[in-house]
């Protein structure tokens, strides 16, 4: 019996797509991908722990709200270069 994976790699295959092509990664490049998602991690956890005590030291509903409005766009900056970066990784 074929697995559901082969079955929608047949599937796919029918229909002109290429199967992804296995161990097109190399041990080293891994190792870099996962060095830029940890680093990611940690950005993002520098920045949370930041966040909260900013938040924690503001009274005003403005100013709280531009400090959420900040911490919104600094994360999405940090996931977007590492999507940049994974991405590049995967390319070379």
């Amino acid at each position: 019996m074929k697995s559901a994976y082969e079955v929608a790699l047949e599937r796919l295959e029918s229909q002109g797509i290429e199967k992804p092509s296995k161990g097109a990664l190399t041990d080293e490049t891994r190792a870099r991908v996962a060095e830029a998602r940890q680093k990611a991690r940690a950005d993002l956890a520098q920045l949370e722990i930041l966040h909260r005590d900013r938040l924690a030291r503001l009274a005003d509903p403005a100013a709280r709200q531009e400090e959420r409005d900040n911490y919104l766009r600094e994360r999405l900056r940090i996931e977007e270069r590492l999507e940049r970066s994974v991405r590049k990784l995967r390319a070379s």
